[in-house]
C-alpha cells in the first residue's frame, strides 16, 4: 500500500507493507481521513504515535470499507462502511482499526464528511458531556468554534439544550458558524474578546489556549467547569487561584489519542448511542473546508496551517 509518510519533517507518498488485522481488528480500505492538529505536531516530531500505531504515518481518524477481518472480529464484515478514531496510520490506502472503536457510517453520508467526523465529534462530546457533565439549560462558551472540534461542540451542545456562545476570530466566518449552530439550538457568535459579557457560563470548552484562561475563569458561574483540549495559541497561563476557589470551579485537560482501548471503546459507544442518530437524520453537519488527494498531503497540511477555515481539511483516496 501507499501512505502519507513523515520523512525528516516532510511528507511523502510512499510504499509500505500492507497491514494485517490482528485479533478483533478490521482491515479498512481508507476512503477519507481528516487532518487534525495532532498530525501537524507529529510531523514536527512533537507528538509521537502511541505504541502499536505506525510511527511515521499520521492520521487520527478515517473512514472506509472493511476489506478483511482478524480472528474474533464479529461486528463488521467485508464491504461494511466504517469510521473510527485511531492512534495513527489513517492517512494511507489501508489501515487497521479495532472493531470496538469502529462506528458504522450512515448510508447517505459522503466519504469526506465521514472521514472528518470521528475525531472532532468524539473529542467534543467527551469533553462537554463525559468530562464536564453539560446539562439541559446550562450555558457554555466554545472557543475556536470555526475549527473542526469547535463546530462539532457548538452543534452537540445546542442539540442537548444548552445555550451556546461561540467565539470565532475570523469575522467572515461568524455568520456561517451562527447559522450552523442555530439549526441545532440557541447560539450566538462573538469575537474572542467579547465573550465575557455573555456569561456567566457553566462550561467553557477551551480550544485556543493560555491567552483565554484568565477571562475563562472570570466568566465562570459558581461551580463552573473549564475543559482545556487545545493550546494552539499558547500553553502557559497565570491564574488567580482565589477566583478559582471562590467560584468552586474546576479546570481540567484532556487528550484522546493515547487513551487505552477500554476508554476509546467507551467513547465510541457513547457517540454511537447519542450522536450517530442525529448525524444519520441530518441534524448535524460536518463542514468540510477543502479536500485533497492523499498524494498531495503537503498542500493539505499547508491549508490546515493557514487557518481561516470553517470545519475540516480532509485527505481522500479515489
Amino acid at each position: 500500500m501507499r501512505a502519507v509518510t513523515v520523512v525528516d519533517g516532510k511528507l511523502e507518498w510512499r510504499e509500505h507493507p500492507d497491514p494485517e488485522p490482528g485479533r478483533a481488528e478490521l482491515l479498512v480500505a481508507v476512503r477519507a481521513a481528516g487532518l487534525n492538529g495532532a498530525d501537524m505536531l507529529q510531523r514536527q516530531g512533537l507528538y509521537p504515535a502511541p505504541p502499536g500505531s505506525p510511527p511515521d504515518i499520521p492520521g487520527l481518524e478515517l473512514a472506509g470499507e472493511v476489506v478483511a477481518t482478524g480472528p474474533g472480529a464479529v461486528r463488521f464484515a467485508a464491504g461494511d462502511r466504517v469510521m473510527a478514531v485511531v492512534g495513527g496510520g489513517g492517512q494511507a490506502e489501508l489501515a487497521v482499526v479495532h472493531e470496538r472503536t469502529a462506528l458504522p457510517v450512515p448510508d447517505d453520508l459522503p466519504w469526506a464528511q465521514a472521514g472528518g467526523f470521528p475525531e472532532v465529534f468524539t473529542t467534543a462530546h467527551d469533553a462537554l458531556f463525559t468530562q464536564c457533565g453539560l446539562g439541559l439549560g446550562e450555558r457554555v462558551v466554545i472557543h475556536g468554534a470555526a475549527g473542526g472540534v469547535g463546530i462539532a461542540g457548538v452543534q452537540l451542545a445546542g442539540l442537548a439544550g444548552a445555550a451556546v456562545t461561540a467565539t470565532v476570530r475570523n469575522p467572515e466566518l461568524r455568520d456561517e458558524v451562527e447559522e450552523i449552530g442555530s439549526r441545532a439550538g440557541w447560539c450566538e457568535v462573538v469575537a474572542p474578546d467579547e465573550f465575557v459579557v455573555s456569561g456567566p457560563f457553566d462550561v467553557v470548552l477551551e480550544l485556543v489556549g493560555a491567552p483565554n484562561l484568565a477571562d475563562d475563569l472570570e466568566s465562570l458561574a459558581s461551580g463552573g467547569r473549564i475543559a482545556v483540549i487545545g493550546v494552539g495559541a499558547g500553553a502557559v497561563a497565570e491564574l488567580n487561584l482565589l477566583t478559582l476557589m471562590g467560584k468552586r470551579a474546576r479546570i481540567h485537560g484532556s487528550t484522546l489519542r493515547a487513551r487505552p482501548l477500554e476508554q476509546k471503546a467507551d467513547a465510541a459507544r457513547r457517540i454511537e448511542a447519542h450522536v450517530l442518530p442525529h448525524l444519520g437524520a441530518g441534524d448535524l453537519q460536518v463542514p468540510v473546508a477543502a479536500t485533497y488527494p492523499m498524494a498531495e498531503a503537503e498542500a493539505a497540511y499547508d491549508r490546515f496551517a493557514a487557518g481561516g477555515k470553517l470545519g475540516k481539511v480532509v485527505l481522500v483516496n479515489a
